[in-house]
């Protein structure tokens, strides 16, 4: 009994100590301590990340899946994993569960359209910006919004924005607005407002510059009398765990993409964005 006592102890020793060679640990070089920067996106907001079947304008394949991720975040991801001399690898992830991936380890970091607004500074941290963009109306092309050029024009229209962003809170900034309950994602957004259960959604310009552009069913609406926001709110940041030793090194990278390389970026992303479903 004794000796077999022995063995189990010694057992549940090395147990313990494999189990400690295999925990996640963050270096300076960047996220992880294998080779790879893990970035969770959702594939779905197009023209900043979308989903497609191929690797075709530069795909990359998403974890787990025969899919391949595309778009503005995909192309900042893989500058960034090659200056951080990691191989990128794509997390396909709900929007609501992109915070918490990061925070447990799941993700290296979050590449996602993301805002550093100030209530998400106090669970991670964030890059320097990698993209501002202005918030706009997508609405139907010759319905009764598209010549608003007021947020105020929108009075007793039906509208909605994703779910847990700051979008959907601006919405309370309409006099007489008919806030629809948010939506999890844009393609729910598109397909509601095609349908006709929605007025219009709020967005960044760029999505719904993708949008009009993917549809000709849908206008975007720029406004002379727009939101008030902040302008971390408008920003657009990587999302890092707190105390990441890597963001140095990020804000570094960023800082050597040029704003004329953003620029293009975006426009050959709003060019290659699939066709609207």
């Amino acid at each position: 009994m004794k000796k077999a006592s022995l063995f189990l102890v010694l057992l549940l020793s090395a147990m313990i100590v494999l189990a400690g060679c295999g925990s996640s640990n963050k270096s300076e070089s960047g996220s992880s301590d294998d080779n790879t920067f893990k970035v969770g996106l959702e594939a779905g907001y197009a023209p900043f990340n979308w989903t497609q079947n191929d690797d075709s304008n530069g795909g990359v394949k998403i974890q787990g899946t025969q899919q391949y991720a595309g778009g503005y975040d995909v192309e900042i991801a893989k500058k960034i994993a090659d200056g951080l001399g990691k191989k990128l690898v794509i997390v396909k992830t709900e929007w609501d569960g992109l915070v918490p991936a990061l925070t447990s380890g799941k993700i290296d970091a979050i590449i996602a359209g993301m805002s550093p607004t100030a209530e998400r500074k106090k669970t991670i941290d964030f890059s320097d910006n990698y993209y501002k963009s202005n918030l706009v109306m997508v609405v139907k092309k010759g319905g009764k919004y598209e010549g608003a050029t007021s947020i105020q024009d929108f009075k007793g229209a039906k509208i909605t924005a994703q779910l847990n962003t700051f979008h959907y809170s601006v919405i309370d900034q309409i006099k007489g607005v008919k806030k629809a309950t948010a939506m999890d994602n844009f393609p729910a957004m598109r397909v509601a407002l095609e349908s006709g259960i929605i007025d219009g959604y709020v967005s960044e310009r760029p999505e719904a510059v993708s949008a009009s552009s993917a549809n000709d069913k849908f206008a975007m609406v720029e406004f002379k009398d727009g939101f008030k926001t902040s302008e971390d709110d408008t920003a657009i940041a990587v999302g890092l765990e707190k105390g990441d030793k890597s963001i140095d090194k990020i804000n570094e990278i960023l800082k050597g993409i040029s704003e004329e390389s953003r620029t293009q970026i975006m426009d050959e992303a709003i060019k290659n964005q699939p066709a609207a479903k």
